[in-house]
Formats: structure tokens, sequence, C-alpha cells
């Protein structure tokens, strides 16, 4: 096969298969019905012409057999008159008409035969136009409903395939959500550790260590200067009536060498 029929195949089966898919059998089926009811129409229209043609011969013959009688009339009036030539006339005429009659009968015999074969056709014809009417509307009714349940499986696949589509696209819409919530709780937790502001500053950790040092003990110089204005030491006053040497006397020790010392020292003093 050449290049060129190749080509001409392969043409003419994609316009096959694009026919096969526009077509509509029910419409296919209704022409082919309104066809066949062409062609009986037009066989019923040959039978009314035959039969009008036969028609006419009939009444052609009945006009010739009523010529038949007139010359019988005509050569019987002549021999009473003794006038033999004008009955031989008479006769003639007649035998003329009669020959005519059989051929007449001839041609009817003909167009009655003619004319029983297209009614026998005709009725045949009709009754083959019915039951395909009867077969068409079944096939109709069946090609409707596969086309239905045809279209309402199409419907449920393609809602199947939208739902598994809207699945997915919910899926990746609970992903992304996610990740956008774990991002702001991030960015959240970076914000209150100062992660932001260390980064936006040009100091280093070190620089960053000595300003919070300083911080604090300007914050503690600043508490000390508020204790002095409201009165307060850092260190707690001491019990009204006892003197420091009471307060080293209270002191207990269980070293000998210690407790000969502070025995010196409270003489030395009493001195």
């Amino acid at each position: 096969m050449g290049i060129l029929s190749r080509a001409s195949y392969v043409i003419r089966s994609k316009l096959n298969a694009v026919l096969n898919r526009a077509e509509d059998p029910s419409e296919t089926l209704d022409y082919s019905y309104e066809k066949m009811r062409d062609e009986l129409q037009q066989v019923k229209q040959g039978i009314a012409d035959l039969t009008t043609q036969k028609k006419r011969l009939e009444i052609q013959k009945r006009r010739l057999e009523e010529n038949v009688e007139k010359h019988n009339e005509q050569a019987r009036e002549a021999v009473r008159q003794d006038r033999e030539d004008l009955a031989r006339q008479a006769l003639e005429k007649k035998q003329s008409k009669m020959e005519q009659i059989e051929q007449l009968e001839t041609q009817i015999a003909d167009l009655q035969g003619t004319q029983d074969d297209l009614v026998e056709k005709k009725d045949k014809l009709q009754s083959r136009i019915e039951e395909f009417r009867t077969k068409k509307e079944t096939m109709k009714a069946r090609y409707e409903a596969a086309e239905a349940s045809s279209r309402v499986s199409e419907a449920m696949t393609g809602a199947g395939d939208e739902m598994e589509d809207v699945s997915r696209a919910i899926e990746r819409a609970e992903e992304r959500t996610d990740e956008m919530e774990a991002r702001a709780a991030a960015m959240d937790e970076l914000e209150d550790t100062g992660a932001f502001d260390s980064a936006l500053s040009d100091k280093d950790s070190i620089d960053r260590e000595l300003e919070a040092g300083r911080a604090s003990s300007e914050v503690d110089t600043e508490l000390e200067t508020l204790k002095a204005e409201l009165g307060k030491s850092t260190v707690e006053a001491e019990p009204e009536g006892e003197s420091e040497a009471d307060a080293e006397a209270d002191v207990e020790t269980d070293d000998p060498a210690v407790e000969a010392e502070l025995e010196e020292l409270k003489n030395e003093e009493d001195n």
C-alpha cells in the first residue's frame, strides 16, 4: 500500500469514526421509515395510474360494444330495405370494432394482472413498513434508555472524578493551612524571644551581654536609691536593747581556742 493510499485509508477511517459518533440512530430509523413510506406512496400512485388507464380502456371497450350493436341494427335495417351494400358496410365496421374490442380486452387483462401484482406488492410493502415501524419504535426506546443510562453513568463518573479532585484540593488546602499556622506560631515565638530584635541589631553577643549586665546594675542602684528614700537600709535593724557585745556573746562555737580568744577580748574591753 502506497503512502497516498494509506493516507486516504486513514482519512476515510477518521471520517467514518466522526460520522459514527455524529449519527443518531433515532434519526436514522425515522429517516428510513419515511423513505419506506415514500416508496409505498409511489406504489400506490402507480396502482392508481394503472387503474385509471384500465378504466379508460374499459370505457373505450363499452363504446366499441355500443358501436357493434349499432352496426348490427344498421345491417338489419339495410337488409330490410334490400340494401345489401349498406348491410355489408355495417357488418365490416362491426367486424372492425369487434377486433378492437378483442385487443382492448387483452390490454385490459394485462393491466389487471399488473394491477393485481402491484396491489400484492403494495400489501407486502405496507406490512413490512408496519413491522419496521414497530421495530423502529422499540429500537428508539431501547436507544433512548441506553443513552439516558449512559448519561447517568457519565454523570456519576464525572461526579466521582470531581469529588476526587475536590478531596485532593481539600487535602492541599489543609496542608497549606497547617503550614501557615506553624509558620505564624514560629514567627510569634521568635518575636517573643527577641530574635527579631537581635537580628536587626548590629551588636554581637559580647556587647549584648555587657549591656544586659549594665542594665542589671542600673536596676540594682535604682532599687537602693528607692529604699534609701523610703528610709530602709539593706541591713535589717538590730533588736532594741541588744548590744554588739551581746550579739557576739550569743555566738556559740565548739572550738576552745576560739572561746579563749573571745574571753580575752572581753577582759580587755572591761579593763
